[in-house]
């Protein structure tokens, strides 16, 4: 699993096109939905805080974690920006550790496809499971393997603006269901441009893999949804949405 360090530094910039906004009215809707309409909220994979800020505008008291110090640097700006109180925590979602239980926890921007295996992805939503109030809510998005198979494996993407560029080359591995890309960023400073490059790596996963994985962490599995609706995702789905439950405790 690897943090974004260059990338980090011009993500915001390349994902200008991304509505955050109705995302998170999405998230917000499906939190409301299950009663949950303030308290406590993890953002796990919280990257710049884009979404975490968001959540925080809307009243959830939030915590963001992730693993990549640049990304987080630059939440830190925001937060300093908005004056929100928003707790950010240096860790690897593998082996995260929060101060107590939440409501809630919320993992968007496909943060789960970085974990390209099953048996970690299973410890990632046990460690979810144990930090969740009695009856927590568990709400998360994937990508698919038709995704990574059918639309983004073997392209090359690349975008070309006057601050910053890069080179975004895909490759898919059928076997193992992961999609390698490397990042090429060129940064403008002064005259010149300055060269990050890096390797990640996703997994896809389908529906029934995922859901297995809830179930095998002591999750319970409520519904899945294709992106950004309420309709039951089928083969041609590229983005997932999960709603999971904590089972386990007893409420006081």
């Amino acid at each position: 699993m690897d943090a974004y360090t260059g990338f980090a530094e011009v993500y915001d910039t390349f994902m200008d096109n991304i509505p955050y906004e109705e995302w998170a009215d999405y998230i917000i809707g499906i939190l409301r939905e299950y009663g949950i309409r303030d308290g406590l909220v993890l953002d796990l994979g919280c990257g710049t805080g884009t979404m975490t800020e968001l959540l925080s505008e809307s009243g959830y008291d939030m915590i963001g974690v992730d693993y990549s110090e640049e990304m987080l640097e630059i939440a830190m700006k925001k937060k300093e920006d908005s004056g929100n109180d928003i707790l950010y925590l240096l860790q690897d979602m593998r082996e995260f550790e929060l101060y107590g239980t939440v409501r809630a926890v919320v993992s968007v921007c496909d943060s789960v496809n970085y974990i390209t295996s099953p048996e970690e992805l299973t410890e990632v939503f046990r460690l979810v499971n144990n930090y969740l109030d009695p009856e927590g809510l568990f709400l998360f998005d994937f990508n698919t393997v038709h995704k990574y198979k059918d639309i983004m494996g073997d392209t090359t993407i690349a975008e070309n603006r006057e601050e910053c560029s890069f080179i975004w080359e895909n490759y898919y591995y059928e076997k193992e269901k992961i999609n390698e890309y490397d990042l090429a960023v060129f940064v403008k400073e002064g005259e010149l441009y300055r060269k990050f490059e890096e390797t990640h790596y996703q997994r896809g996963y389908t529906i029934e893999e995922m859901k297995d994985i809830v179930e095998a962490s002591g999750l319970r599995f409520l519904a899945s949804y294709e992106a950004f609706s309420k309709e039951a995702p089928d083969e041609s789905s590229e983005r997932v949405y999960v709603i999971a439950q904590e089972c386990q405790k007893k409420r006081k």
